[in-house]
């Protein structure tokens, strides 16, 4: 058990914490629950503008009903 004096660097604590998630949730559920906190990498809002500025309405329809034609 930790000492509330003890001052630990963030090294300490992520090791720990992923000892006490291991031996409680074993190492699938220990990964699964780190992913709930993962934020992922580039900037969606400016890839997202990328994506669909240069589309317009009836283009984005469009898509969409294809897709649905494909399912």
């Amino acid at each position: 058990m930790l000492n509330a004096d003890v001052v630990m660097d963030r090294q300490v604590i992520r090791k720990m914490g992923i000892e006490a998630l291991m031996k409680s949730l074993g190492p699938i559920g220990m990964v699964e629950f780190m992913h709930e906190f993962d934020s992922g990498y580039g900037d969606y809002t400016n890839e997202r503008h990328n994506w669909l500025d240069n589309l317009s309405i009836n283009e984005i329809c469009d898509e969409i009903d294809t897709a649905k034609k494909e399912v």
